[in-house]
């Protein structure tokens, strides 16, 4: 009884660790692209100037070698700042701001309607 207790006790564990992986994944990607927008303009335009740079020593794969190291250097650093974060143990559902994440509203003010004081009470008696 004991060995089964631990073993989904690290199941439910280990499928705690993925799930939190994958959601800094997509939270940083997301991130990235949206809030890092001019990051990835600057990206563009230094990407752009080595890629000419780089024509003359290497003519035919200058831009595919400059595309492909900014792109697997963008995914490198979303796919370590999601291991860093899930291995020291923050998890998606602490952050306060990523309450988007959770489904839960934060109503910001409560509807009252004209006619509540009409209606209301009817329920009621």
């Amino acid at each position: 009884m004991e060995l089964t207790t631990r073993e989904s006790l690290a199941k439910t564990y280990s499928l705690a660790m993925v799930k939190s992986f994958l959601i800094w994944t997509f939270t940083l990607a997301v991130c990235l692209l949206v809030v890092g927008f001019p990051l990835i303009v600057l990206m563009v335009t230094v990407g752009s100037l080595l890629a000419i740079a780089l024509q003359s020593v290497l003519p035919v794969s200058a831009v595919l070698l400059v595309a492909g190291s900014l792109i697997s250097a963008n995914i490198f650093a979303v796919i370590l700042g999601a291991a860093v974060l899930t291995f020291n143990g923050v998890h998606p559902q602490e952050v306060r701001w990523l309450n988007w994440l959770h489904g839960e509203p934060h109503a910001l003010h409560t509807s009252v309607f004209a006619a509540c004081p009409l209606t209301c009470d009817l329920g009621s008696k």
